[in-house]
C-alpha cells in the first residue's frame, strides 16, 4: 500500500473515531432530517424534471460536455427542468444547457474534499448542498421524471443502478433511463446482456428499463415519447 493511500485510510479512521466521540448516532438523525426537509422545501414545486449524470472530470468543450449541454437545452425547450449533481464537468454542462434555454436549472451539490464545487449555471434558489449521499439520491429519485446518464465514474454508476433497481423491484414508477455514448457504455451493456442474462441473475425484460443511444435527439425523443402517454408526476 502506498503512502498516500495509507494517509487516506488513517484520516478516515481518525474522522470516524472523532465522530463517534463527539456525537451519537441519535443526534445524527436530526441532521439527516434537516437535509430531507431542506431538499423537500427547495424542490417541492420544481415541476417535471430530468436529471443528468456524468463525470465531474469531463472537460469543457469535449465531446460529451457538448452533448450533455445540447440534451439539457433541448429538454428545457420541451418543458422539462434539469437537475444535476451541481458540480463541474457533465453536471456543469447540464446546468449550462438549461440556463441558456431559460429553464429551471437545479444543482444538488455534495460536500467532498476533491472534485466537487458548485457550477455557475444553477438557479440560486435551486442550489442545495448535502452531506449525505443517500439523502441526495432520494431527491434525484423523487423529483426526476427521467435520467440521462452520460459517461461517468462510480458515482454515475451508483445513481444509474439504484434507479434501475428501484424500477425493477417496483419500488418507484417506471421512468426513462437513457445511457448516452455507445462507445463508453456498449461494453457494459453487452456484458449485462450476455453474462447476467445467461447466469439468470436478471430477466430479459429487465433490459427494457434502460436505453442506449448516441445523439441528443435520440435521448430527448425517448423521454418525450415516454411521457406522451402519461401524466407527469413525482415518483413517490
Amino acid at each position: 500500500m502506498d503512502k498516500k493511500k495509507d494517509e487516506i485510510i488513517k484520516l478516515a479512521f481518525d474522522k470516524a473515531t472523532l465522530s463517534a466521540t463527539e456525537r451519537s448516532s441519535s443526534w445524527s438523525i436530526f441532521k439527516i432530517m434537516a437535509e430531507f426537509v431542506q431538499g423537500f422545501e427547495h424542490l417541492e414545486k420544481i415541476g417535471p424534471c430530468v436529471s443528468i449524470f456524468g463525470s465531474a472530470r469531463t472537460k469543457r468543450g469535449s465531446k460529451y460536455y457538448e452533448i450533455a449541454t445540447e440534451i439539457a437545452n433541448k429538454l428545457t425547450k420541451k418543458g422539462y427542468g434539469i437537475i444535476t449533481g451541481g458540480g463541474p464537468g457533465i453536471m456543469e454542462a447540464g446546468n449550462k444547457g438549461a440556463h441558456e434555454a431559460g429553464g429551471t436549472s437545479a444543482g444538488l451539490n455534495i460536500e467532498l474534499e476533491f472534485e466537487q464545487h458548485s457550477n455557475p449555471y444553477i438557479n440560486p434558489e435551486k442550489s442545495i448542498d448535502f452531506d449525505y449521499f443517500f439523502v441526495r439520491k432520494v431527491m434525484f429519485m423523487k423529483y426526476s421524471q427521467g435520467f440521462v446518464v452520460m459517461p461517468g465514474g462510480f458515482g454515475t454508476f451508483d445513481e444509474m443502478f439504484e434507479a434501475i433497481t428501484l424500477i425493477q423491484t417496483q419500488k418507484i414508477a417506471p421512468f426513462p433511463i437513457v445511457m448516452v455514448g455507445k462507445d463508453y457504455w456498449g461494453g457494459l451493456v453487452e456484458w449485462i446482456k450476455k453474462t447476467m442474462i445467461d447466469e439468470g441473475t436478471i430477466s430479459p425484460k429487465d433490459l427494457d428499463i434502460f436505453h442506449l443511444v448516441d445523439t441528443p435527439d435520440e435521448a430527448v425523443k425517448i423521454i418525450n415519447d415516454f411521457y406522451s402517454k402519461y401524466v407527469l408526476k413525482p415518483n413517490f
